[in-house]
């Protein structure tokens, strides 16, 4: 991936709706150049979806410590809300982290339900900070 490569990634991050022709302005680069870029990016796997952001007033960061392994059963568990973004397993302090946009409400409930699967950390954004 060379420098090109980085400058279009960055430009989709900011808006992947914009067209290979108006990308391939920005980037001193043909339309076709660019889509041909593109293709390949998805090829080698590191574009791997193309998504919206939607603004969510409120964010969660939230560990969880399992009390036992029952790994399978709390993955399926956690599919029912809808207000869990992103669920990640990992090694460290904790087994999973999730990234959620539950409102206050939504929150107390889901912690009553999350307790039965082992004790839980929270922390809620302040402030979102776009380093790009």
């Amino acid at each position: 991936m060379d420098q090109i490569d980085k400058e279009i990634l960055k430009i989709l991050h900011m808006d992947s709706r914009l067209s290979h022709k108006e990308i391939g302005d920005k980037v001193h680069r043909t339309g076709q150049a660019v889509g041909n870029r593109v293709t390949r990016l998805i090829e080698q796997n590191i574009i791997q979806k193309y998504t919206i952001e939607t603004h969510n007033e409120h964010t969660q960061f939230i560990r969880i410590m399992m009390k036992e392994p029952n790994f399978n059963a709390f993955e399926t568990f956690i599919t029912q809300f809808y207000a869990i973004h992103e669920c990640y397993k990992v090694a460290g302090s904790a087994c999973y982290t999730l990234i959620a946009h539950f409102n206050p409400e939504e929150l107390h409930q889901f912690i009553e339900k999350i307790s039965i699967w082992g004790t839980y950390s929270i922390d809620h954004v302040i402030r979102k900070i776009d380093p790009k």
